[in-house]
């Protein structure tokens, strides 16, 4: 195409913003109408790019290259079967992020919608980048309006898991940005179809995957390093939360794929193990500690730690069926979390409390929230007929593939992932109404009822056709694991020479 459809995406919703910043109207809904019609606006531009998009390709498509802002530096942008998927989620989320803020942010709502939709330009972005440094720009300035929605809108510790956030997030990709420039010294290029096929000399593979390591496993999160993210989730406002467990942890899985298998095969095939232990680690440990919380918005936090622990386990059996099952996998945690997180926001509107203790016998005076509650718990856990059971059950399928007793293990998962939340279920939905506060409480209004069955449509229809997906990625995960073989092979004689 000669008109620049990436490029479109991702400055339609800064144009929004700009346009808000500079309106003499700061706290009216006339805001809000305008960010939703932004975000509405960019989403069916993203349908129209994947009725565009040809699956049957495997290099990228709608390329754009231009020189910018000094001479390494190229703004390239472009799309294969696999980011696709994430622009459309991210641009299916974030309209409903802004439907969700009414009569729920009460200052500077002007602020807040601003920050949303720069967040959406910088997400879309990360998706779109084919030039390292680009990457990096994109990913890193993600953090700046996510640090203040929390840290402005947030809960009473805002401050304190504001900056925890930051600085978690930040110190990881220090190394990231040093591997970069040294991507840049070794290679003479940043662009990444380039390194594709020049390759990265074996000597620095192992240093260079683990500096890259080191930004994604804070954003996915893993295992240790993922206690910023409960604290993050439970001081955020409700769009916030969604948009952090629906699109921004989604940025370290994808930068898994596309840089760590892409760019370094020798040393994705040396840190296997370290992958398998600590996406296992996250699986079995945080699904525990799930089991054990009082707040529902830090029992589904820790459910995002062990449902990411799933997608880096696929990502790294070097499979067909792992990679696609935790492409899959992410796209259904980015519907189900965001649907989870809506619940929990529904209930905390009108009672001002996320503890579980403080509900109980919601259905017989919410009977239709109760019905997507459990649309979206049965997803969560992974029950055919859903998203979450084909993108699971791809992963282990792969696991089994490549390490039989991995996938044993991660399977227990499954287990304890149903214990947690028919376990939440049971004591906010069933049991006897006790508190008296609860009878007074209404049922879905028409924007809930909205957002939510919007999230479920997607859930159960890709559940039962998930072909849609996987006819999507097919052919670029192909193409992924054919270049991952062959580059493997082709520095195999190099590293027995060496040692």
């Amino acid at each position: 195409m000669d008109f620049p459809i990436l490029s479109s995406l991702i400055l339609l919703p800064t144009i929004g913003a700009l346009f808000l910043l500079f309106s003499k109207d700061k706290e009216s809904n006339t805001g809000k109408y305008v960010a939703l019609f932004t975000s509405s606006v960019n989403f069916f531009v993203s349908i129209y790019l994947w009725f565009l998009f040809d699956p049957t390709i495997s290099n990228f498509q709608f390329i754009e290259d231009r020189e910018w802002l000094i001479g390494f530096i190229n703004y390239k942008v472009g799309i294969d079967g696999i980011s696709i998927l994430f622009i459309i989620l991210t641009t299916f989320i974030t309209p409903l992020c802004i439907i969700s803020v009414n009569n729920i942010i009460k200052n500077r709502l002007r602020d807040f919608l601003i920050a949303i939709l720069i967040m959406e330009s910088l997400m879309i972005g990360v998706f779109c980048s084919l030039d390292l440094v680009v990457f990096y720009l994109f990913f890193e300035a993600g953090l700046i309006p996510m640090f203040l929605i929390i840290g402005i809108w947030g809960g009473s510790r805002r401050v304190y898991s504001a900056f925890k956030f930051f600085l978690y997030t930040l110190l990881g990709s220090v190394l990231m940005l040093v591997a970069i420039i040294s991507i840049y010294w070794i290679s003479g290029t940043t662009d990444v179809e380039q390194l594709y096929d020049l390759g990265i000399n074996s000597k620095y593979q192992n240093l260079l995957w683990l500096a890259f390591f080191s930004s994604f496993a804070v954003k996915t999160p893993m295992w240790p390093v993922h206690t910023w993210l409960p604290d993050a989730h439970v001081e955020a406002p409700t769009a916030g939360s969604v948009l952090l467990a629906a699109i921004l942890l989604k940025m370290a899985g994808y930068g898994f794929i596309r840089f760590s298998i892409g760019l370094f095969p020798l040393a994705s095939e040396v840190f296997t193990p370290l992958i398998y232990i600590l996406s296992l680690i996250a699986i079995i440990y945080t699904s525990l500690v799930a089991l054990m919380q009082d707040d529902m918005k830090k029992l589904i936090a820790y459910s995002s730690v062990a449902h990411m622990g799933y997608v880096t386990l696929g990502i790294f059996t070097n499979t067909q069926q792992g990679i696609e099952g935790s492409i899959i996998q992410m796209i259904s945690h980015g519907f189900v979390s965001a649907a989870l997180f809506f619940c929990v926001g529904v209930l905390y509107d009108r009672m001002h409390s996320r503890l579980i203790i403080t509900y109980g016998g919601l259905v017989s005076v919410m009977p239709k929230y109760s019905i997507l509650f459990m649309v979206f718990t049965l997803a969560a856990l992974g029950l055919p007929g859903t998203t979450g059971f084909i993108g699971e059950f791809l992963v282990l399928l792969g696991a089994f593939k490549d390490n039989f007793l991995v996938a044993v293990i991660a399977s227990l998962g499954v287990i304890l992932g149903a214990a947690y939340m028919l376990w939440l279920y049971r004591r906010v939905i069933f049991g006897k109404l006790i508190n008296n506060n609860l009878l007074k409480i209404k049922d879905l209004n028409n924007s809930e009822k909205f957002i939510l069955w919007s999230l479920a449509f997607p859930v159960l229809f890709l559940g039962f056709y998930p072909e849609l997906l996987s006819n999507t990625i097919e052919i670029s995960v192909n193409n992924l694991i054919d270049m991952y073989e062959s580059n493997l092979s082709m520095y195999m004689p190099e590293v027995q020479k060496n040692e």
